[in-house]
């Protein structure tokens, strides 16, 4: 293929500019005529490009951002996908990986032989093009909300197993050319290196990344440091011999545990990937198609077969591991759309094979296969969106209407957030627990506000308001979300915002944890005890010193019989989706009723979250408790207001007893929600429909301690004639 004369635009300038129009125009129009806007991406690619009407030349710009985009469509794919999910398909996976591989191979050496008649090592190495494919439809199936189905997990993992089988062929084919033998050591050493490679990455990545996370909080800073992760990643594999694609898609892999879904990094590396490195890498590949070579029949021939080849052995592999799991039709689509494109690798192997000369002069791959692997390259990418579309349509449909029926059998929790801020310090933590903490699937009817009480009416006063609303509004918006703020005078501040929370109807509070400033101070600190008496909303009360993405576990103390509270569920839902979010296990700490019920619901909500359950019965067991939470761990205590069904003399202590042990520990504290709207406020008949807003007399809170501390004292008695129970809590 001659690259034809000087393109007619060489201006930096202009050049740019003609990329941004066809990444703005290309979806616009396309999106019309219901064509996936990728494939425009690759025909605007072959207009402009030096095969078209040679407006634009294929130099170093486009294969900078075009590799660079490459790599981050497979980082991208890493860092989405749902780390439950994809042990659960795992095996699947494999066996899936298995079939898109071999089945290839098989199907296009044996092609190669008797229909191109071509040697058997050049037939073994173009069959490594068919095994490898790219996930350049993936875009779509994440514009549809699909990552997290089965098909999708399934397809990632084929794609590892594909891609490495590919080039460990492609480097066993190139020894067999040097050596003119197989060369069993240099396979062995290149497996060797890339077990080792895998090894320092997870070992080396996760500690790193946390250190500089807690150690660096600017947005920008981070995602510099994230690109350059990535990019090392890819660096070193390609160095010791594997595929940039593949330390790429590892990076994001080890990553995806550190940048959770709703946060303000997440936003950020989605949107430059999806504005710029992405399209500027489709437009290239399509700048590398030469229509002209349509037109010669060999070439047409040869053309055919491998099209042939490439679709049938990726749709026999996909109709395989539908039939052996049992998968409907379009699971089978998506799988098949995900695995049929074939673009990076499939260069690499023609380009390898093109550049070795044979003893009698002659290529190993001759230009008529060049020109062939070129148009399996634009018909694979133009089909693979379009299957994907239709198929992922379907699969999203099949998904809401299952997710619709269980919403049917139970009421909708509805969310309206208020956030207090105070501290321009805080303020974008509270704002991003709260984001992380919020359903994935939210309402329009659900709202998030922040809200600033000052009783001072002085310009700085007025000033320093402004900033921390404006802080927490700038929070929320690198994050995607929308925040409202409330600016409010006056001369009390827990009636402030105990007077918004009914206004708006709030049903969750979050506010930072009081911090002790003198000797007779409490540890909750007067406002916030104020505040728990004068509602009976959910109020979270939280102080962490790393950041959320940081915390390697989630410790949850749950007192007997917080259960039966009315608010219950809600925490429970908020806690399950700050545990999805950050990717960590969550450990409920709590006696066996409780542990059947949470489990319960967790599992009727469908929160696929690695839970974990410890056995906490009295105090003592949470005094051992004490010792087991880390420093990276983020301990959440399920507290009790006076009067609720599980406050007990323990809860009562609590406060102090979590000043004297929990001081440098990462906390929050959670008064779930009482009464709510199905138990009467007040009801003289029911001793829990007491005013939450007075407080119980001495006499009462007596009798509650002393019954509490005789109950301790039989509880005990019981425990010491059954034996000694074995204390250690293993977390």
């Amino acid at each position: 293929m001659t690259i034809l004369s000087t393109a007619l635009v060489d201006h930096p300038v202009a050049i740019f500019l003609i990329v941004l129009v066809i990444i703005l125009m290309a979806p616009l129009l396309l999106n019309k005529l219901k064509i996936p806007h990728i494939i425009g991406m690759i025909v605007a690619g072959v207009v402009v490009g030096p095969y078209g009407f040679n407006i634009l030349a294929d130099d170093s710009s486009f294969e900078i951002f075009g590799e660079v985009g490459l790599l981050y469509l497979m980082f991208l794919a890493g860092i989405e996908i749902d780390m439950y999910h994809l042990k659960l398909n795992l095996k699947r996976g494999l066996v899936f990986g298995a079939l898109t591989f071999i089945i290839p191979m098989v199907m296009g050496a044996v092609a190669s032989v008797y229909l191109l008649k071509i040697d058997w090592l050049t037939s073994i190495l173009l069959a490594s093009m068919y095994a490898s494919h790219t996930l350049i439809s993936y875009p779509v199936a994440a514009r549809f909300g699909i990552t997290k189905s089965p098909a999708v997990l399934i397809s990632i993992v084929g794609t590892i197993i594909a891609v490495v089988g590919a080039l460990l062929v492609l480097g066993g084919a190139i020894n067999v050319y040097h050596e003119g033998g197989v060369n069993t050591g240099a396979i062995a050493w290149l497996f060797c290196k890339m077990m080792m490679y895998c090894a320092a990455v997870l070992y080396v990545y996760p500690r790193l990344t946390r250190y500089f996370f807690k150690t660096y909080s600017d947005n920008v800073t981070q995602y510099v440091y994230v690109l350059a992760m990535v990019l090392l990643s890819a660096l070193v594999a390609k160095l010791i011999g594997l595929e940039a694609v593949l330390g790429a898609f590892f990076a994001g892999l080890v990553l995806n545990r550190y940048i959770p879904t709703s946060s303000t990094l997440m936003s950020r590396i989605e949107f430059v990937g999806n504005a710029l490195f992405i399209p500027y890498f489709l437009i290239g590949v399509g700048m590398m198609i030469n229509v002209r070579v349509i037109g010669n029949v060999e070439t047409l021939w040869v053309t055919a077969v491998m099209l042939v080849i490439a679709l049938s052995s990726k749709w026999i592999a996909a109709w395989g591991a539908q039939k052996i799991y049992k998968m409907n039709g379009a699971e089978r689509d998506v799988m098949f759309g995900l695995t049929t494109a074939h673009t990076a690798v499939a260069l690499a192997v023609v380009t390898i094979g093109y550049n070795m000369v044979l003893p009698d002069g002659s290529r190993m791959m001759g230009e008529t296969i060049l020109n062939g692997t070129v148009l399996v390259i634009l018909v694979t990418c133009a089909i693979a969106p379009i299957v994907t579309t239709r198929a992922a349509a379907r699969i999203k449909l099949q998904m809401v209407e299952n997710d619709i029926e269980p919403q049917k059998e139970r009421k909708r929790h509805t969310s309206h957030i208020l956030i207090a801020v105070s501290n321009p310090l805080t303020a974008g933590g509270l704002v991003e627990l709260a984001l992380l903490s919020r359903p994935e699937k939210r309402s329009a009817r659900d709202t998030l506000y922040a809200i600033n009480v000052r009783n001072d009416n002085t310009p700085s006063a007025k000033a320093l308001a402004r900033s921390v609303l404006d802080l927490s509004v700038k929070a929320a918006a690198a994050a995607g979300s929308e925040l409202s703020t409330i600016e409010r005078y006056d001369l009390n501040t827990v009636t402030g915002v105990v007077n918004t929370m009914e206004e708006r109807d709030i049903t969750e509070l979050y506010i930072g944890m009081h911090r002790k400033a003198t000797v007779i101070d409490t540890f909750l600190g007067g406002k916030t005890e104020q505040l728990l008496k004068l509602t009976n909303k959910m109020v979270v009360i939280s102080r962490c010193y790393i950041p959320p993405n940081t915390v390697t576990r989630i410790v949850v103390y749950v007192p007997p019989k917080a259960e039966f509270e009315t608010g219950f569920t809600r925490w429970l839902h908020m806690l399950g989706n700050l545990a999805r979010e950050l990717g960590c296990r969550i450990i409920f700490c709590c006696n066996n009723d409780s542990r059947r019920v949470i489990a319960g619901v967790l599992r009727r909500d469908k929160f696929t979250i690695r839970s974990e359950y410890r056995q906490v019965e009295d105090r003592d067991d949470f005094l051992l408790l004490s010792t087991r939470v880390l420093d990276d761990d983020l301990f959440v205590i399920i507290g009790a207001r006076p009067a609720s069904v599980s406050f007990s003399n323990d809860m009562a202590e609590l406060p102090g007893f979590m000043q004297k042990n929990f001081s440098r520990n990462n906390i929050i504290v959670i008064y779930p929600e009482q009464f709510g709207d199905e138990i009467p406020m007040e009801s003289f008949s029911d001793p829990l429909a007491s005013d939450i807003s007075s407080t119980p007399s001495a006499l009462r809170i007596w009798g509650r301690t002393f019954i509490a501390k005789v109950s301790n004292l039989l509880h005990k008695r019981d425990g010491n004639k059954r034996g000694k129970r074995n204390k250690d809590i293993k977390l």
